[in-house]
């Protein structure tokens, strides 16, 4: 059985939607999944980038400190947790990152509502330049989010629009399982265009 990692930072929304279909379509065929916390505030450091992007960076350096502060705290186990929690509030509900939200989201889930106050705490930024790191080592290069990586071997995407039907995210998932164990497999990629398609239904 092949052991999947999917590195993703929680700002993503296109990451959102692909750990939706993974995990879904992981618990019939009893895959084991771990998420992974990666940086795109990381990733585009020093970069120049429009106005839009720099809001998404801001808000993924202050989600970072968050989900570090977290697993300092909790262990690495909390991140999957905590990230359904505030996922479904940011990208389903489109709710703003707030210190209050923040607050409220930990302490419904089981965490210190004092850790809200990691999202403007900068000695965690070393912790997820760490963690941005091994999300890059995993792949063997450079990428945003999300990477997966099945039994080592790392890629980036699958970039989904839209969380596939219950049939289509099987045979999705039994795709890349079966394309990484393909030596020499390397890219496999089409035009999209976003942003992806979210519901409360997740259809």
């Amino acid at each position: 059985m092949a052991d999947v990692d999917l590195y993703l930072d929680p700002v993503c929304p296109f990451s959102w939607v692909t750990s939706r279909w993974l995990l879904d379509a992981a618990h019939p065929t009893d895959t084991p999944v771990t998420l992974r916390q990666m940086s795109l505030a990381v990733l585009n450091d020093g970069n120049d980038v429009g106005a839009q992007q720099q809001r998404m960076i801001d808000r993924s350096r202050r989600l970072g400190r968050l989900f570090a502060a977290v697993a300092d705290r909790h262990g690495h186990d909390a991140f999957s947790r905590l990230y359904d929690a505030i996922g479904t509030r940011v990208h389903v509900r489109r709710e703003e990152i707030t210190p209050s939200m923040i607050s409220e989201t930990l302490a419904d889930n089981g965490f210190d509502r004092l850790l809200s106050k990691a999202l403007d705490d900068n000695t965690f930024d070393e912790a997820v330049r760490h963690l941005h790191q091994a999300s890059q080592d995993a792949l063997g290069g450079r990428a945003g989010s999300p990477i997966v990586v099945v039994d080592g071997h790392g890629f980036f995407g699958p970039v989904l629009t839209r969380i596939p039907s219950e049939q289509d995210g099987l045979r999705l998932l039994d795709a890349v399982l079966t394309a990484a164990t393909v030596p020499g497999f390397a890219v496999l990629q089409r035009p999209y265009q976003g942003p992806p398609i979210i519901t409360e239904t997740g259809s």
